[in-house]
């Protein structure tokens, strides 16, 4: 892909338009970025591209650029409906992501790996494998780093990084850019209903996750969750070999997990790995060392170091993290956890639970968290702009308080929580009713619950 001369348009600066205006820029393009926010707001983006040729259009998208740039590479907080990007595809004008961008120019085998709910932790556990198997590890993409880093020279003396595996983390926002591509093992954990914010439909999000698999040959592999059905209705109409994995029932080929131990079958090749010793707790995260292990076996890891690397494994923040045992109860933070599927898996967890929900709704329905509520949830505790409604879907079905902030449910919780319960602070929203994001939601919560006072008996 010949960039040298081209005129291209990044839409989106941020994180990602900075590393591809990098990229573009060493490739010899003309570049020119254009966000709809002010410079004032980008201050901090623009003090990164200080001295490089770029033409800047802040505040404001000119449809000109869009219309007459011969690429236009779109970051993924950018709609690809937008009226300027519409105009550009009416003029025939090419319209990427930065992850095909990034693809084009990248000769490692690639681990694509999407879904609803452990995307994160699936893919930081497979590049901790790969760098424990020996082989220099690019993670990035949705995690934090842009892909096109991938490509980036990992010094101003080096010509290109020599990164021998590549392990993306995909949106469905990214996937909807994608032309031409190809991962070598693509990973799809779940599907739930989330992003209808977004998408006019669950079924547009839906065909936005299965993109991933578009590009496969059968020289390819498919890892596929199968427990999941609308995941495992993928199956017959892919390319790729699909390698399943399950929970629930034993599989003659892929991987299962039964009496504590996970077993890989696999073209006459069997290995055993027990959970006993992992340090990831929770039904959700059997699903994500399983889609890990399958990348990383298929991609040349060997068992002994696979199991090595997971054991080792301490997980995430803001995934189901123990923040503290105050007077016999436990009090867990999942802040991580912005849709109703997440929680799913979190309430599977345990029993006798306090929950505390709430936040910003995303326009799914509460109700497949019914039957989880009604037979594990013992106190329910709603905060932020969606208790209300969650209050109407789920409030009759366990003991349920409304709280006016974090704070105030947090000392609800601690009132009506005995030893023997356990406090899970699993929100099923996003957070940006009452917090910048769901991290600085997640610390203040943590920052509550350490300033919990132990009960002298």
């Amino acid at each position: 892909m010949d960039l040298r001369g081209k005129n291209i348009l990044v839409v989106g600066l941020a994180r990602t338009g900075v590393a591809v205006v990098r990229f573009l820029v060493r490739q010899g393009a003309r570049v020119t970025v254009t966000d709809m926010k002010g410079e004032a707001e980008l201050s901090s983006w623009l003090e990164k591209l200080a001295g490089l040729p770029v033409v800047l259009e802040l505040g404001k998208h000119d449809e000109e650029s869009f219309r007459t740039a011969d690429l236009i590479v779109v970051s993924p907080g950018v709609p690809m409906d937008i009226k300027p990007l519409l105009l550009a595809r009416d003029a025939g004008r090419a319209i990427v992501s930065e992850v095909e961008l990034a693809s084009r120019f990248i000769t490692a085998p690639i681990a694509a790996i999407t879904g609803t709910n452990g995307k994160t932790t699936t893919t930081t556990l497979t590049g901790e494998i790969f760098k424990a198997a020996g082989f220099a590890t690019f993670v990035g993409g949705n995690i934090g780093n842009p892909l096109i880093e991938a490509v980036e020279p990992a010094s101003p003396e080096a010509e290109t990084n020599t990164y021998e595996r590549v392990v993306v983390e995909l949106s469905s926002f990214q996937l909807e850019g994608i032309e031409r591509f190809r991962p070598r093992v693509a990973v799809l954990l779940n599907i739930t209903e989330d992003h209808l914010d977004r998408y006019a439909t669950f079924q547009e999000y839906i065909d936005a996750k299965v993109r991933i698999f578009m590009n496969q040959t059968g020289e390819d592999f498919a890892v596929l969750n199968v427990d999941d059905p609308l995941v495992a209705a993928c199956a017959d109409r892919l390319a790729a070999r699909v390698v399943p994995t399950s929970q629930r029932r034993e599989l003659p080929e892929g991987l299962f997990h039964r009496d504590g131990v996970i077993t890989f079958r696999w073209e006459g090749r069997e290995e055993r790995f027990p959970t006993a010793g992992y340090l990831l707790q929770g039904v959700h995260n059997i699903e994500n060392i399983m889609a890990a292990l399958a990348t990383a076996l298929l991609m040349g890891c060997d068992a002994a170091t696979c199991q090595t690397a997971i054991t080792a494994f301490r997980g995430l923040p803001h995934r189901m993290e123990l923040v503290r045992t105050v007077n016999g109860v436990p009090w867990y933070e999942d802040s991580k956890a912005t849709n109703v599927g997440s929680v799913e898996k979190a309430l599977a967890s345990f029993e006798n639970i306090t929950l505390i929900a709430g936040g910003k709704d995303k326009g799914g329905s509460y109700a497949p968290l019914a039957e989880l509520v009604r037979s594990r949830v013992r106190h329910m505790v709603l905060i932020g702009e969606a208790k209300e409604r969650i209050a109407r879907e789920l409030g009759d079905l366990t003991d349920t308080h409304m709280a006016s902030s974090l704070e105030e449910a947090v000392q609800a919780a601690a009132s009506l929580t005995e030893r023997g319960g356990v406090v899970l602070f699993s929100p099923a929203c996003s957070s940006f009713d009452m917090f910048r994001d769901y991290e600085e939601r997640a610390e203040r919560y943590k920052a509550l619950v350490r300033a919990l006072e132990e009960k002298r008996c």
